[in-house]
């Protein structure tokens, strides 16, 4: 069944069509400046149909467990086409949100009609410290949405995000996670046993990790 795609198989998917590169040796460099060893662009998925149709059936059969929901939002702009899937696998209404207000005409930040007393499954692509995703739910319960989950295809794991997601008291769920890709990938030869321990420092500590070993 697609929906049961575990963690380790998306994580392996994500590998094969390089919607994830890890490159330990030469490091990419995140927009924030911090200096990483993993690149992920899950936006590469939309253009693969049978791995696009598995997240989608993945989201629908987590979606299960909030029957209460009547309607779905992604988040911008990564989140917004696999929202508009899952709305669509479920037959709910969809909005998105963006990360900020339109500066012209009606300067909207949620883009479409949020139903009455609405209860929400917000959907992002990717989560690291949480904090696009936060912000996307503080603006829906501002409109007097209720959100009930964000959905994620991959998190990094980070403590802050954790953190951050208690501190709203929201709960989010991800398909795939960065564990399972280190035991996927060192399992698949895509990387050494040495490199997957310099990938597990990274993680604990991404702000220090290059400083460590550049």
């Amino acid at each position: 069944m697609l929906s049961m795609l575990s963690a380790a198989q998306l994580a392996q998917k994500l590998l094969q069509i390089k919607a994830i590169k890890l490159r330990p040796q030469t490091p990419f460099t995140w927009a924030s400046g911090i200096k990483s060893p993993i690149y992920c662009d899950n936006r590469i998925t939309l253009s693969h149909p049978i791995i696009r149709n598995e997240i989608k059936a993945a989201f629908a059969d987590k979606a299960g467990n909030y029957a209460q929901a009547n309607c779905i939002a992604g988040v911008a702009t990564a989140g917004v086409a696999h929202g508009a899937l899952l709305a669509d696998a479920l037959d709910l209404p969809y909005v998105y949100v963006r990360s900020k207000a339109k500066a012209h005409g009606r300067q909207n930040l949620i883009e479409g009609e949020l139903p009455e007393n609405a209860k929400v499954i917000v959907v992002e692509d990717l989560i690291s410290t949480g904090g696009s995703s936060i912000q996307a739910v503080k603006a829906l319960r501002e409109a007097g949405a209720e959100v009930l989950v964000v959905f994620a295809i991959f998190t990094y794991g980070f403590q802050k995000a954790e953190d951050n997601f208690k501190e709203v008291d929201c709960p989010f769920i991800s398909l795939s996670n960065y564990e399972a890709l280190l035991a996927e990938a060192e399992s698949s030869s895509y990387i050494s046993e040495s490199e997957k321990l310099t990938l597990e420092e990274w993680n604990a500590a991404p702000e220090t990790w290059y400083d460590k070993y550049f």
